[in-house]
């Protein structure tokens, strides 16, 4: 079975800062802020859904193929997937713009502000359906491109292709009709507790009819 995990890949710069941000930021300057916290160090790692995901699911014995767009500076992240035993053969090269990127300072109560910069992931990863054998291929769709997250499932559900639909970050910028499409048909929607809640608040729908939309394979509805 060939598995491919649709989402984003993204380097992750994280940095420690060595004390509390309540004690420097003024909250009645707040409209005015302008604040510069100097930190330990930084680090960087290779994120992003689709790496995280192809990577847990290396370590299992699978070999799956990530279908997500990345930017000209992506040589370190393909190195780095290499050393995995990770396929690049579906990701998109994105010559005109920067990999998504991450920056996150965290302090000594654990408190984090977080810069994400889309770059790449603003373009679709272009996956090509028609070359993929519905008998032998599951995909999984995580955050990454809206478009990609909306039509995938379409064209999943349009090739007779099993898929995974775990909308997770993205939730806010997904419409209710978008959500209630993709999970129509998926075979598994992956949530936590506070997205779960979410999705129920946008659709309009209950526990149970949400589970009426997933996985409506003869005999499993």
């Amino acid at each position: 079975m060939k598995i491919i995990v649709s989402g984003s890949l993204a380097y992750d710069r994280i940095m420690d800062f060595p004390g509390h941000f309540s004690d420097h930021i003024l909250p009645d300057k707040i409209h005015v802020l302008n604040i510069c916290f100097q930190v330990n160090g930084l680090m960087e790692k290779f994120g992003g859904t689709a790496g995280n995901i192809a990577y847990a699911l290396t370590l299992m014995g699978e070999k799956p193929v990530i279908s997500a767009s990345i930017g000209h500076d992506y040589q370190r992240y393909f190195e780095g997937l290499a050393k995995k035993g990770i396929s690049t053969e579906s990701i998109r090269i994105i010559e005109d713009d920067f990999t998504a990127s991450a920056y996150i300072t965290t302090d000594q109560a654990d408190n984090q502000i977080t810069g994400f910069h889309p770059g790449a992931m603003k373009y679709t990863s272009a996956l090509d359906f028609n070359k993929l054998d519905p008998k032998d291929t599951f995909l999984i769709i995580s955050p990454g491109n809206l478009d990609d997250m909306v039509n995938y499932p379409r064209a999943c559900k349009a090739k007779g292709i099993s898929y995974i639909f775990d909308p997770g970050q993205a939730l806010p910028m997904l419409e209710a009709q978008d959500l209630i499409q993709a999970i129509d048909g998926c075979r598994i929607l992956i949530t936590n507790d506070y997205e779960l809640e979410l999705i129920l608040s946008k659709t309009g729908l209950d526990k149970k009819a949400l589970l009426s939309h997933a996985d409506q394979r003869p005999g499993t509805g």
